[in-house]
């Protein structure tokens, strides 16, 4: 899977992320005769050495900037820097000291460990695989329907959704919402009434493209197909009893509901 940043300093790199939660600062951070980290960034003792450093964005001193120069010369560079917004410091100590490094990545989406390719702006992620998918939450007098997936289909068995889909070759996101309400709920009074932005949502190495759709429908039997067991009429302020699949409140939150 890859991921479209900005590039900041021009370069190619291959190795595993090491992610820092927090805005990081190279001087005091790390110490740069020997490439570990210090108290100050709350990985103390793990080596940035040959690995692509993930963390949001940087802070603190100029002072940072030549800190990364000293990581050159003592032989001790990350072999590449992720941001989620780059900042003057490090963007510009990874230019002096030739650091590929790219911005505007969403981060979120990165795990310790990962193996990743940097060229250019793009980071390949070696190991994830990318699914679109359509979310359709169905709506009836302010009660959502939630669904219970089945031990037959591929992925989340088991936990509660709304009406989902695989966007296949040549269709567009809508009509895969229609295609999918029906054949999941056999519901033909379904009327669009929002759609928002694709989200992006990490689960194990998945990454699942979803594109969320909002529905009124008026009172019809729910008829099931094989890729559910149960369904519930449900209260979106009452979800804590449902195990649902991961991302489903992001997407409810997407929707204004």
């Amino acid at each position: 899977m890859k991921l479209k940043g900005r590039e900041i300093c021009k370069g190619k790199a291959i190795g595993r992320l090491l992610i820092l939660d927090e805005a990081f600062s190279f001087l005091g951070g790390v110490d740069p005769k020997t490439g570990l980290l210090t108290v100050a960034s709350g990985r103390e003792g793990e080596s940035v050495d040959n690995r692509i450093l993930v963390f949001p964005y940087g802070k603190g001193s100029t002072v940072g900037s030549y800190t990364i120069m000293e990581l050159k010369k003592n032989g001790h560079l990350p072999a590449a820097i992720v941001n989620a917004q780059a900042e003057t410091i490090v963007a510009t100590g990874a230019v002096m000291a030739g650091v590929p490094m790219i911005d505007s990545i969403d981060i979120s989406l990165l795990r310790e460990g990962d193996r990743a390719v940097i060229v250019g702006d793009g980071l390949d992620m070696m190991d994830l695989v990318e699914k679109k998918v359509v979310t359709c939450v169905l709506r009836r007098k302010g009660k959502i329907l939630l669904l219970k997936r089945s031990q037959k289909v591929g992925t989340n068995k088991g936990k509660w959704a709304a009406v989902s889909g695989y966007i296949e070759r040549g269709e567009k996101p809508e009509e895969t919402a229609l295609k999918e309400v029906d054949e999941e709920t056999g519901i033909t009074s379904a009327r669009l009434e929002a759609m928002a932005e694709r989200l992006r949502i990490r689960d194990g190495t998945y990454v699942w493209s979803v594109y969320p759709f909002l529905f009124e429908v008026a009172d019809e039997k729910v008829i099931l197909d094989w890729e559910h067991t149960e369904c519930a009429w449900v209260d979106p302020a009452e979800l804590d009893g449902y195990e649902t699949v991961p991302g489903f409140r992001k997407v409810l939150e997407a929707l204004g509901l």
